[in-house]
């Protein structure tokens, strides 16, 4: 019997002027303090582009398209809670960028990546976009 939970979360590359957005989660929330990839969990009957589009506007306030597909990754946050993480490429359309969900973003080149700390499920999105260089 599986009493396995899988939290579906959808990320986003958005790249400008070969640069990576990255954000700071605030101090107090889950793995707080850490880079990530922008986005959230996949709330039922809605598709991880419309989901991540969401997302970038609840989080920072822009209006964004969501690009291909570009990986995905599992990865056990205990022994009842599995992250199911997918990522897209996203264009940046419009908005000024609020920090509404993180203490700080910065826009990095992928040779940067392993500089930052990152949370467990994203280090193999972080190794994926390295290896692209």
């Amino acid at each position: 019997m599986d009493n396995q939970h899988y939290i579906m979360v959808i990320a986003g590359i958005i790249e400008r002027d070969s640069r990576i957005l990255i954000a700071k989660r605030k101090k107090n929330s889950f793995s707080g303090g850490k880079w990530e990839f922008p986005g959230g969990k996949l709330e039922d009957n809605e598709t991880p582009e419309a989901c991540l589009k969401r997302e970038l506007m609840e989080e920072f306030g822009i209006e964004s398209e969501i690009g291909d597909f570009i990986c995905s990754t599992r990865h056990p946050l205990n022994c009842q809670t599995t992250i199911d993480l997918a990522v897209y490429r996203v264009n940046y359309v419009s908005g000024k960028f609020n920090l509404n969900d993180h203490d700080e973003i910065r826009w990095i080149r992928r040779s940067e990546l392993n500089q930052y700390d990152f949370p467990e499920a994203d280090y193999a999105v972080v190794k994926r976009l390295m290896e692209d260089l």
